[in-house]
């Protein structure tokens, strides 16, 4: 685990660092359930009064996590090893969610997937002119997980449709603007911000304050208009038809993304952030993105988009249903219907 994850305390702060970079720090299942240990362990440490989350080398914060586990666990073990990963890195989401002490995640780099899930539970999220952010579940078939179906839907308007929807890339400008971060440092000052950090673990607020620079202006501010018309809709059918009426170039760039990608995975998005948007308690959103998980990982869509993306590449996956229309209301309800008495999510206990 050395090799993949550096753990470490410097006074009253402690370290996470992930240290993947050839793999852009994608998260394993050893990583998840290292990083929760140590922040359970930190959680009861009087000592410790913040928690630092950031990368050790390379150009990603986190690119997500280990699909090609989970696409050979679907095809060789029945999902087993892919539901234990998932149920640890749910657990890890949920504990730095809940967690009693501030956390600052430093967004510098490539925030994907499974980045996502470990930087926007953080009160402190930092972005940098580094920062590329994405949610690109449908692109394989899987679905926008770690919690997206909390934080998405509670971003302005319909932005976080949007990103579902699209698999659009966000800058760190944008992600300020949309709330996705708290604040913006030029890379160049991260580490002179860590270092007085830990030196004055209260004043967090006032050192990211201190050290924060104007972004440049956010374009998707620009769109945000087009977005909230265009994306209204809780029907992907609907979606689609008014992005093939509007006679705009943004427009129909937008429909090349949204049909490109898997209509099952975006039919399950958009349920589940109508659903994770009435939501009070992140515990039943991850309880419910579980369900999602042990499902989607088994239709054929993933290991199809998974082969098209990341093994054969040639990025023309061949969905199934292949078009929004085949994705019906009864197959959606058997995806997000609870799991058998026994293999429910379950979140760590809380602190005492």
């Amino acid at each position: 685990m050395t090799q993949e994850l550096h753990l470490h305390s410097h006074g009253g702060v402690g370290h996470v660092s992930l240290a993947r970079p050839r793999a852009l720090h994608a998260l394993t299942h050893g990583m998840c359930e290292a990083m929760s240990e140590a922040l359970l362990a930190w959680r009861e440490d009087s000592a410790i009064e913040a928690v630092i989350v950031d990368h050790a080398e390379g150009r990603g914060f986190c690119a997500g996590g280990d699909v090609a586990l989970v696409r050979r666990s679907a095809l060789e073990d029945g999902g087993a090893a892919g539901r234990a990963f998932f149920h640890a890195e749910y657990r890890l989401n949920h504990l730095l969610f809940t967690y009693p002490k501030p956390i600052v995640a430093f967004m510098d780099g490539v925030t994907m997937g499974g980045g996502v899930g470990i930087s926007q539970p953080a009160k402190f999220r930092v972005a940098t002119e580094n920062t590329l952010f994405a949610m690109p579940e449908g692109a394989i078939g899987l679905f926008p997980d770690v919690g997206a179906g909390w934080y998405l839907p509670r971003l302005p308007g319909r932005v976080g449709q949007f990103l579902a929807l699209t698999g659009a890339r966000l800058d760190g400008a944008e992600c300020l603007w949309a709330g996705l971060a708290t604040h913006y440092l030029p890379s160049e000052r991260l580490a002179e911000a860590k270092a007085r950090i830990v030196d004055a673990p209260g004043e967090i607020d006032r050192i990211l304050q201190d050290l924060s620079a104007t972004p440049p202006d956010a374009r998707l501010a620009g769109n945000a208009e087009k977005i909230d018309r265009l994306f209204a809709s809780d029907r992907l059918e609907d979606i689609v038809a008014a992005l093939e009426a509007d006679p705009s170039d943004w427009a129909a760039k937008e429909l090349k993304a949204v049909t490109a990608k898997c209509p099952a995975t975006a039919k399950v998005a958009l349920r589940q952030f109508a659903e994770g948007a009435r939501m009070t308690d992140f515990a039943d959103e991850m309880r419910s993105e579980y369900r999602l998980a042990s499902r989607m990982m088994l239709r054929p869509d993933f290991a199809e988009g998974v082969r098209a993306v990341l093994i054969d590449k040639d990025n023309a996956p061949r969905w199934d249903p292949p078009t929004p229309e085949g994705v019906s209301e009864e197959a959606l309800d058997a995806i997000f219907a609870p799991l058998p008495t026994g293999e429910e999510w379950s979140p760590f206990p809380q602190a005492t």
